[in-house]
């Protein structure tokens, strides 16, 4: 099946069309028929001269029910254009017109109706002056003059639309929501990708739902692949859950957000971006706050919109953004997950990110084509932007996320782990930071690294520690490759220092002197050639051991100044080595001034 909206003035004939073409009444509450006026989304379907199923999307023309109108638009890929050959292009005309450039829907059919009431040169002429490349066919709903012309006119047109992909990820803008006695709730959407069966799980509204039963055309189905328009029966689903701008979704497959970086088309005669709006996307109307990014400028530029609700968004999403007095604006999504601006100079740093994206390319080298038929509504730049760049903004990112933000990751080669991947040149940052971590703390824990970097998962720090060597991953510390001979020779001093008192530590002050800064301190103690007591308190491998021995030989228990009087030190050394001998369960703490070598582990001579 295929699926096109209309689009035009009120009274302009479109219902009276969609009528003749398929011998269904689109107008479905008695109101509209009674004032012969569409004020809902109706919805009719035929089968054209090809075989092919067609489906339209009648839309209101009149200026109050616009919203209604850009519901029925905001999904579908093509437009049919009526305009009365008695009336012209009109202020909804215009209205409408403009809503499909922002929309960015490039393919349509322009029909001039009511033929029979006067000449349609007039109205073509008009018309022309606007839409200059869309098919046209003149006819009348009422006596069916052009008629057949017109529905080849519309094999030829839903022939060139692409083909939709059936694996994609669902989501239906849900446009319309009944309760019916004995079935429950149904609603309906154009399914513009992806495939539906009975028996699948959605999300409606952050929760998962069921779909009980599925309809095509009136017609019961088990499986419904896009295009189509679709009634869906969900189970256990209250009617009020169900309303037109909500979503079903594949679940796990889509980026529910209230915040995003959009290119905002401001056209120079609307002036410059408002701050409060309407977005209208899919069957969406979602009140919107604008905050220009860069520079105010008239013509295209990047804005952040800050939603009334959060919606189900990817980057290349089209939608379009409605202020009262002011032309409709044409709204491409950038980014789905925009960073904080909230430090000095981050707004103009996310303006320079976007600026390849929003800002108008006037030397005419942009890479981004214009679409068809819209004129000079959208200025060219370089199309929107694709994985690699969407993870060079983040640094660090899912797959599954990337692929829910709407970017296509097949083919990016980056570094990562598991589902993790990282920008190349981050990466690169990352590990020059490594170096100098283990460096200043050689030993230090992969988890501790992990926060020092600002890393999600240990397995990013594992993978980065394997693209640094010599630098290795060891009982869960990380650690470079061997010991510098200078640290070896600092060693070297300090056991010549300690030689007649093992137990008189040099002062802090002193280490330096001896090669034994910081660093060589840890990277001698990983090594195992000292034994560190605290940052300060170094001693040689073994003194512990031999400080057991010695201590066992005093009368138990002992205190803290009875073992600094046996090893000759003074109270700096003994509290942390004694603290030390607790830990290794050679002493044992009696009370606050009072300790015993642990039995078993008492030495002799």
């Amino acid at each position: 099946m295929y699926v096109i909206a209309t689009a035009g003035h009120v009274d302009h004939g479109k219902s009276t069309l969609v009528r003749a073409l398929t011998g269904i009444e689109p107008d479905r509450w008695a109101e509209e028929r009674r004032r012969g006026m569409t004020i809902d989304l109706g919805f009719a379907w035929t089968t054209l001269p090809s075989g092919r199923r067609l489906a339209f999307v009648d839309v209101p023309g009149h200026e109050r029910f616009v919203t209604n109108m850009l519901a029925g638009l905001g999904p579908v890929p093509a437009v049919m254009f009526v305009l009365a050959a008695d009336q012209g292009w009109q202020a909804q005309s215009q209205e409408h017109w403009e809503a499909i450039e922002a929309l960015g829907v490039d393919r349509g059919l322009l029909v001039v109706t009511r033929c029979d009431l006067m000449d349609p040169a007039l109205a073509v002429e008009e018309a022309r002056e606007r839409i200059t490349s869309w098919p046209l066919a003149t006819v009348s709903g009422s006596t069916g003059e052009g008629l057949d012309d017109l529905r080849r006119g519309l094999d030829l047109l839903i022939s060139s639309l692409p083909a939709p992909d059936p694996g994609a990820p669902v989501r239906l803008w849900i446009d319309r929501g009944f309760t019916i006695t004995g079935a429950g709730t149904v609603v309906t959407g154009t399914l513009a990708a992806g495939t539906l069966r009975v028996g699948d799980t959605l999300v409606l509204d952050g929760e998962r739902v069921r779909v009980k039963a599925l309809q095509v055309t009136g017609e019961p189905v088990d499986e419904v692949a896009a295009t189509a328009r679709v009634a869906v029966n969900l189970r256990g689903v209250e009617r009020d859950r169900a309303v037109r701008g909500t979503t079903l979704l594949t679940p796990d497959a889509w980026l529910e957000t209230d915040v995003v970086d959009v290119r905002l088309d401001v056209r120079q005669d609307g002036g410059l971006a408002p701050r409060e709006a309407v977005l209208h996307i899919g069957s969406a109307s979602v009140p919107a706050r604008v905050r220009p990014i860069g520079p105010a400028r008239t013509g295209a530029g990047a804005a952040r919109l800050t939603l009334a609700r959060a919606l189900p968004l990817r980057v290349g999403d089209r939608a379009l953004l409605r202020c009262s007095g002011r032309p409709i604006m044409s709204v491409l999504v950038l980014d789905v997950r925009p960073p904080a601006l909230r430090r000095r100079g981050a707004a103009g740093r996310r303006a320079a990110q976007l600026a390849p994206f929003a800002v108008p390319d006037t030397a005419g080298e942009a890479g981004g084509p214009v679409p068809h038929g819209l004129g000079d509504a959208i200025a060219p730049t370089r199309g929107v932007p694709d994985a690699a760049t969407v993870l060079g903004w983040r640094g660090v990112a899912r797959w599954s996320e990337l692929a829910a933000m709407g970017c296509d990751a097949g083919g990016l080669d980056v570094p990562g782990a598991g589902d993790w991947v990282v920008d190349p040149g981050w990466w690169e940052r990352l590990a020059e930071r490594l170096r100098a971590l283990v460096a200043e703390q050689p030993g230090i824990p992969v988890d501790a690294a992990r926060t020092a970097l600002g890393l999600p998962a240990r397995d990013l720090v594992e993978a980065l520690v394997k693209s640094c060597p010599p630098l290795h991953v060891s009982d869960g510390r990380i650690d470079g490759d061997g010991v510098p001979a200078e640290v070896v020779a600092a060693v070297e001093r300090l056991r010549a220092e300690l030689a007649g008192t093992p137990y008189l530590a040099p002062e802090a002050a002193r280490l330096p002197a001896l090669g034994l800064n910081r660093r060589a301190v840890a990277l001698a103690a990983r090594a195992g050639l000292v034994l560190r007591l605290a940052d300060d308190v170094v001693l040689l491998p073994g003194a512990d051991s031999e400080a057991a021995r010695i201590l066992a030989k005093l009368p138990r228990p002992f205190t803290a100044g009875d073992a600094r009087a046996a090893l000759a030190t003074n109270r700096r050394v003994v509290i942390p080595l004694l603290e030390h001998l607790d830990r290794l369960h050679l002493t044992r703490r009696i009370d606050d001034r009072l300790r015993v070598v642990v039995d078993g582990e008492q030495h002799d001579d």
